[in-house]
């Protein structure tokens, strides 16, 4: 994307340049001093930006009187974030039996018969579809991957057919509803693997045997998936928790490598709280996309809209979750190649509820007391806006602009946009300002041509 200033401020015979003062279109057609951005590739495949939402509890909160509001007016949650440019909805599933989930909502009520039709509102709001498989009748996490009751007394054999059996009838039942998911992870944080003890690692299970049986279940899982949609189906992600932990990270994915388990994602969860620094991220997410050249996405992550103490230099507060936000995506679009692709907001629906424990994630969700929408979510939802760099003359000097999507890329110029032309990055720190950043360059010098270009 490219804009050019020149010298002075008149055409050869006295005339004043026309449009955005010293700036036109360099490369593409269209209104002077704005051009658009091509859109990215990871990994040479067409992948877009996911700013995401897990609005799994949804339901559960609506029934239990909770509204979310957008200026006061209280409408469709999932129609608010899409308004706002969150363009994918996460949500997980558990193989809990309907009377597991009557008799423990909270804990238990994300099944199929509530899933389906959460996945059906998405759709319809115009999002995309994460759908995260737990493999359990409950949460699944590094601490717990308990097996489903209905499969504990499964020998191996049968638990790999079951794994397959299932993932396939889901898909197809997603699909049948008009919801079919365009990502799909196997398992949730799955850094000790799933449903134990049968595909346990870590610890005095990281054996040969133990990987082998995990690997089997993982690709049992995604051959399901295959059944169901032999060309063209989801994208499947392996998602485990270590986002400020490369040498954990590493651990993982290396000795999953050796399991020749095909998939095309990897989900990282990282929250400030828990997982380190940004720069503990920054760290993970590069080396992961370098070493296994895939996309890499913060698959979840949440920061506090109100609080005791700063975390990493952020406080605590409504524009401290906007401040997150574009420290986030600054981590996040700076994966070289193009490969962070996404950044998903875990319990954006959370609200408190009188009687329920919460963890404290009715504080971090996008929607603050009384259901209002709250600012973070449109600076995450302006992650999927075009990259335009915009440019005009101002008294102080040459002003560049462009929106908070262009997190991460690194601002050029050059004299010629000749052949093998030589970009250099300008000796100007952009200013960060409400969705997006701002450069404000000397009017003086020669002809230049500048850009935002990817690390």
């Amino acid at each position: 994307m490219r804009v050019f200033r020149r010298p002075g401020n008149r055409r050869s015979g006295g005339k004043p340049w026309p449009g955005a003062a010293f700036l036109a279109c360099a490369v593409m057609a269209g209104v002077a001093g704005s051009v658009q951005a091509e859109p990215a590739q990871a990994g040479g495949v067409d992948l877009p930006f996911l700013a995401g939402a897990d609005m799994s509890h949804l339901r559960f909160f609506e029934d239990r009187g909770v509204v979310y509001r957008r200026d006061g007016l209280a409408t469709n949650a999932m129609v608010i974030l899409r308004e706002l440019g969150i363009n994918c909805v996460r949500l997980r599933l558990f193989t809990s039996s309907s009377q597991q989930a009557a008799a423990d909502p909270y804990n238990a009520i994300n099944n199929l018969d509530y899933t389906v039709p959460l996945a059906v509102r998405a759709k319809n709001a115009g999002h995309r579809l994460l759908l995260d498989l737990h493999f359990s009748d409950s949460w699944a996490d590094p601490g717990k991957q308990r097996l489903p009751a209905a499969w504990t007394n499964l020998s191996f054999e049968e638990l790999v057919s079951t794994v397959r059996n299932y993932t396939s009838n889901v898909i197809q039942t997603f699909r049948a509803a008009g919801a079919a998911p365009e990502y799909v992870q196997v398992g949730n944080e799955i850094t000790q693997g799933l449903l134990w003890p049968h595909g346990h690692v870590g610890g005095t299970n990281d054996t040969p045997v133990q990987w082998a049986r995990l690997g089997q279940l993982l690709r049992a899982a995604i051959q399901g998936i295959r059944d169901a949609v032999p060309a063209g189906g989801p994208r499947i992600m392996i998602h485990i928790d270590r986002g400020g932990d490369w040498s954990g990270t590493r651990w993982f994915f290396d000795r999953l490598q050796t399991q020749n388990v095909a998939y095309d994602l990897i989900g990282l969860s990282y929250y400030p709280f828990w997982h380190g620094s940004l720069e503990d991220l920054r760290q993970t997410l590069h080396n992961a996309a370098a070493r296994y050249g895939k996309p890499v996405i913060v698959v979840e992550t949440a920061f506090p809209f109100e609080g005791d103490s700063d975390l990493w230099g952020i406080p605590p507060t409504t524009n401290g979750q906007v401040q997150y936000v574009r420290a986030l995506a600054e981590v996040v679009k700076s994966v070289p190649g193009g490969l962070g692709r996404g950044i998903f907001w875990w319990g954006a629906e959370y609200q408190s509820l009188w009687g329920w424990r919460l963890a404290g994630f009715d504080r971090r969700s996008l929607f603050g007391p009384g259901g209002e929408v709250l600012p973070a979510a449109a600076a995450l939802g302006r992650l999927t806006a075009p990259v335009r760099l915009h440019g005009r003359l101002r008294p102080g000097g040459l002003e560049l602009q462009w929106p908070l999507s262009g997190a991460g890329m690194i601002l050029v110029s050059t004299t010629s946009v000749a052949p093998h032309s030589i970009w250099q990055p300008v000796a100007v720190e952009p200013t960060a300002e409400a969705l997006g950043y701002r450069a404000v360059l000397p009017r003086e010098g020669p002809t230049a041509f500048y850009r935002l270009r990817s690390p």
